[in-house]
């Protein structure tokens, strides 16, 4: 059964079947329509092709944009993933054919989408991980997502598997991969000092030279007696003074005091013993760990 458009049914004025905008139904990008069609019509080596692809390319600009902006949070800067998008724009424009039926924007969304995920997928892993395990990143953070979400919790891969319809192993290997996915840069700043990251990687850490003596002050702390070991701990861990540890556990200050010089010398001289009773498995300070009271 034919329907006339122009028939007694048909809304006054009413366009043309072929008149029907090919951009979309958003109003915004109605006046590229003509320029659109025009485009499409025209041959690869036509001289006005260039302008037109140009001008087509600047008018759709914003759903490049509001593509990358999906992806802001991926590690990429926007102005990159722009960059990326704007070329699978210009495929999108290359190919489309109005005479499908399709309206432009169904066909350029997923196609400026497809170009930014292969940036992505080909471009930022710094390590080489085969392409199947690189397809997977997508479902799997979905699986997480939904699994987290469902059960209250992290997912585990048992669960991952059960979820995606695959093997354990494989689980564990697209999980692996996904510290593949992108190298730091050294030129990042950390901390509060504004420091670069490439300044502080393999830097000597102090804090190192301090666990052999931690792990041998751990018995002869536990050997003092609970009060003068607990003032310690206020005072060494807790940095109080000594007014406040006072108040705290009922003394008078010069009495916390003596405790502390008490409980310190005694600490030293089993440091101290422990480093003579065996000196070739005693840590490197042990005997000469220092406190401040």
């Amino acid at each position: 059964m034919t329907i006339d458009p122009h028939g007694p049914g048909a809304p006054v004025g009413a366009p043309e079947p072929s008149e029907q905008p090919v951009t979309g139904r958003d109003p915004e990008y109605a006046h590229l329509d003509a320029p659109l069609r025009a485009y499409a019509a025209l041959g690869p080596d036509a001289p006005e092709r260039a302008a037109l692809r140009a001008l087509l390319a600047d008018g759709f600009r914003p759903v490049v944009r509001h593509v990358a902006a999906r992806y802001r949070h991926r590690g990429e800067p926007v102005e990159d993933l722009e960059q990326v998008g704007a070329i699978g724009l210009l495929n999108a424009l290359d190919r489309f054919d109005p005479g499908q039926g399709t309206a432009f924007l169904a066909y350029a969304v997923p196609t400026i989408t497809g170009e930014i995920r292969r940036h992505f997928r080909d471009r930022t892993w710094s390590v080489r991980v085969p392409r199947r395990l690189k397809d997977m990143q997508t479902r799997m953070a979905a699986a997480q997502d939904e699994l987290a979400v469902r059960l209250g919790r992290a997912p585990r891969v048992s669960e991952l598997a059960a979820h995606l319809g695959i093997a354990r192993e494989e689980v564990i290997d697209i999980l692996q991969a996904q510290d593949s996915y992108r190298a730091d840069s050294l030129d990042r700043i950390t901390g509060a000092a504004d420091t670069p990251l490439g300044a502080i990687v393999g830097a000597l850490d102090t804090d190192l030279d301090a666990v052999d003596a931690r792990e041998s002050l751990r018995p002869a702390l536990q050997s003092l007696p609970e009060r003068e070991r607990t003032i310690l701990m206020l005072r060494f861990f807790g940095n109080q003074t000594q007014t406040q540890i006072a108040a705290q556990v009922g003394l008078s200050q010069m009495h916390v005091s003596r405790l502390l010089a008490r409980s310190l010398a005694t600490l030293r001289a089993r440091l101290a013993a422990g480093a003579l009773d065996d000196p070739a498995g005693a840590p490197s300070g042990a005997s000469t760990v220092t406190f401040r009271v």
